[in-house]
């Protein structure tokens, strides 16, 4: 698979996910959301691939959208600026709903679209020298639109203000302190500490059940909290049904190492 854009490297069971604009931090166009949305979708297809990493090449993470899309972009009359904007929710929607962990391993900069992408996966790592965290949007005008629909799910409603509203950009411990980002370690120990937690999540964890976790944190915010209830019962009742639990439930009663 050829891409102008990004890089994908697959070991084993984990698929690594480059953004390759290194001369532009990295930073978002039509074809790079293009690409981002075909390889995320590939990998979600793939039952090889267990785990889905993403990163930046270079010193950045995602610098956030093009300053050539963006002059683009602000000729677009209503329909055109909808359809482009639907493509942008299009990825952030593929890589929030597949089943598979996603970890964002950001060595850089994260900034407003790219801050989005970093956001929308399940777990982010983080270098604790370089990376920065932030929704700059209205000091130019704009909004993070989209993606305050997940930012508020991940941080709550005031801190997601707090970041949106001041467009403050904030360091790895900041961003932790808060819970945008799950840890940040050197950044010389940054991707093997990404990799082993890749790891232990494919060691550790039936992936079928991990897929059902994901599918009903998303599914929890469209229904009222009786029915929750009642379709996590069913949810319940359908995972004891599977493969995956018979054979989980049959090693922990044997004492023996499940191998997922």
């Amino acid at each position: 698979m050829n891409y102008a854009s990004i890089k994908l490297k697959i070991k084993d069971t984990i698929a690594e996910i480059v953004l390759n604009r290194p001369e532009k931090k990295n930073a978002l166009n039509d074809i790079l959301i293009k690409e981002l949305t075909d390889v995320f979708l590939y990998c979600s297809k793939n039952q090889n691939i267990r785990v889905i990493i993403l990163t930046g090449e270079g010193d950045a993470f995602c610098s956030g959208a093009d300053l050539e899309y963006l002059q683009n972009i602000s000729n677009f009359s209503l329909e055109e600026n909808k359809e482009d904007s639907n493509k942008l929710l299009r990825l952030y929607s593929v890589i929030y709903e597949t089943k598979k962990p996603t970890i964002a391993m950001v060595n850089g900069p994260a900034l407003a679209g790219g801050c989005g992408l970093a956001t929308v996966c399940d777990f982010i790592l983080a270098s604790k020298e370089f990376s920065k965290f932030g929704y700059p949007e209205v000091k130019i005008g704009f909004i993070p639109a989209i993606v305050m629909v997940f930012l508020i799910k991940r941080v709550g409603e005031g801190i997601t203000k707090d970041l949106v509203l001041t467009g403050k950009i904030i360091n790895a411990t900041e961003a932790k302190s808060i819970n945008l980002i799950n840890d940040c370690v050197e950044h010389d120990k940054l991707y093997d500490f990404t990799y082993q937690f890749a790891e232990k999540l494919i060691m550790g964890n039936s992936p079928l059940a991990m897929g059902l976790c994901k599918d009903m944190i998303i599914n929890f915010g469209n229904l009222y909290f009786k029915q929750a209830l009642e379709y996590a019962a069913n949810m319940n009742a359908v995972a004891r049904m599977t493969e995956d639990c018979k054979k989980g439930i049959k090693a922990f009663l044997e004492k023996q190492k499940i191998k997922w």
